[in-house]
């Protein structure tokens, strides 16, 4: 027990110290890209701490897991390079126990990780997505800068502001198309500005002055309308009255569970298994880590980041093929934990494997060597 208890601190330390780092990064990412929107008028302020706070939230299926695979990488090459394993295995400390204790960690964030994917990432996401939903309504003309498109979440408002004498004045030569289910809206206004607001609404009227109107419908019984104004109040709707539309990564767990839409399936698969691939990548940490003693704790870094980035990649591919119906329901994505764990079995069944991979390499080069000689000669 006590070397149990003292490898999973040896695993917990660097844990928490690169979870809090890549959840920092991760935070700080949103935060410019959400700060960026608010500071151009198309996103309230108030709003994102808690976006950022969702997001972060949604991280932490996929950065739990790396965090323990790196955490376990970087702690277990110190012990190696210290020769404490060493004295470990002389003390009959099997590769076995030392596995065991990586399972228990592993198994404990597995769990976490299943209720963060199964609970709290579909309800970040529907909170978030009615955030987006409402800031589809905000727009804030004083703070648009001249000669850019600002394009509102899904393409459903497009601003753009030919000139302007300075930051809060009257905007000139303003182009806007809104999307509605009936019709397109598209208006040219000489000039516009912002009212001020009136009451608890995120977003306040807008003022266009010189308008030309264009309403252009979608549907074969719609017809188009052409109207001149000598001044417009935009009043944008209302979002507390429209609801988000349904998403798979927003939606219940059990919802998806009675789905048979592609998207729906992908996304169940998803979630049921990361806290698999939680365990796997623990558990392939554990031989690639591997060192001389003495050498480099860092030795295996390079090949640890470039398996996982693999391995990744392939996940998240084989989610895109499902969706895009590329991939069938089964295998669906399960291939790819099946791929990992059967190279996670083949190094534990043949401890060998890297020894006997080395001497192929050898005998490669040897017959390499020979093949070129004789070549020479003839």
């Amino acid at each position: 027990m006590i070397i149990n208890r003292y490898l999973i601190r040896e695993i917990s330390k660097p844990l928490a110290t690169i979870l809090a780092v890549l959840v920092t990064l991760f935070a700080s990412y949103s935060a410019a890209e959400f700060l960026s929107d608010a500071v151009n008028g198309l996103l309230p302020t108030n709003t994102i701490g808690e976006m950022i706070g969702l997001k972060a939230l949604i991280s932490l299926e996929v950065l739990i897991p790396v965090s323990l695979y790196t955490s376990i990488i970087l702690s277990f090459g110190k012990l190696y390079s210290d020769s404490e394993f060493t004295a470990m295995f002389a003390l009959r400390v099997s590769p076995l126990r030392v596995m065991g204790s990586v399972l228990t960690l592993s198994g404990a964030l597995a769990v976490l990780v299943a209720l963060l994917s199964l609970f709290a990432r579909p309800w970040a996401y529907e909170k978030l997505h009615t955030i987006s939903k409402q800031a589809e309504a905000f727009a804030n003309v004083d703070n648009m800068q001249a000669g850019t498109f600002y394009i509102g979440e899904n393409g459903g408002r497009v601003i753009f502001l030919k000139s302007r004498d300075n930051a809060k004045s009257a905007a000139s030569d303003v182009f806007m198309q809104l999307n509605y289910p009936d019709k397109t809206r598209i208006l040219f206004a000489r000039h516009a500005y912002q009212l001020p607001r009136t009451d608890d609404r995120n977003s306040s009227d807008i003022y266009l002055k010189d308008v030309h109107l264009y309403d252009i419908g979608r549907g074969n019984n719609q017809t188009d309308r052409v109207v001149d104004a000598q001044e417009i109040v935009l009043r944008p709707p209302d979002p507390n009255l429209e609801q988000p539309g349904y998403s798979s990564v927003g939606a219940g767990t059990e919802t998806l569970a009675f789905s048979s839409a592609l998207p729906d399936i992908a996304e169940l698969q998803w979630r049921l298994s990361t806290p698999l691939s939680t365990i796997l990548l623990g558990m392939l940490a554990v031989p690639l880590s591997r060192i001389r003693p003495r050498q480099n704790r860092y030795a295996k870094m390079g090949t640890a980041a470039l398996v996982y980035s693999c391995y990744y990649l392939l996940f998240t591919s084989a989610r895109t093929w499902v969706q895009q119906g590329v991939v069938a329901a089964f295998p669906g994505i399960w291939w790819v934990p099946a791929l990992l764990a059967s190279i996670v079995a083949a190094i534990w069944v043949q401890p060998n494997l890297g020894f006997e991979l080395r001497r192929l390499r050898v005998w490669l080069n040897m017959w390499r060597v020979q093949w070129l000689s004789g070549r020479d000669e003839a």
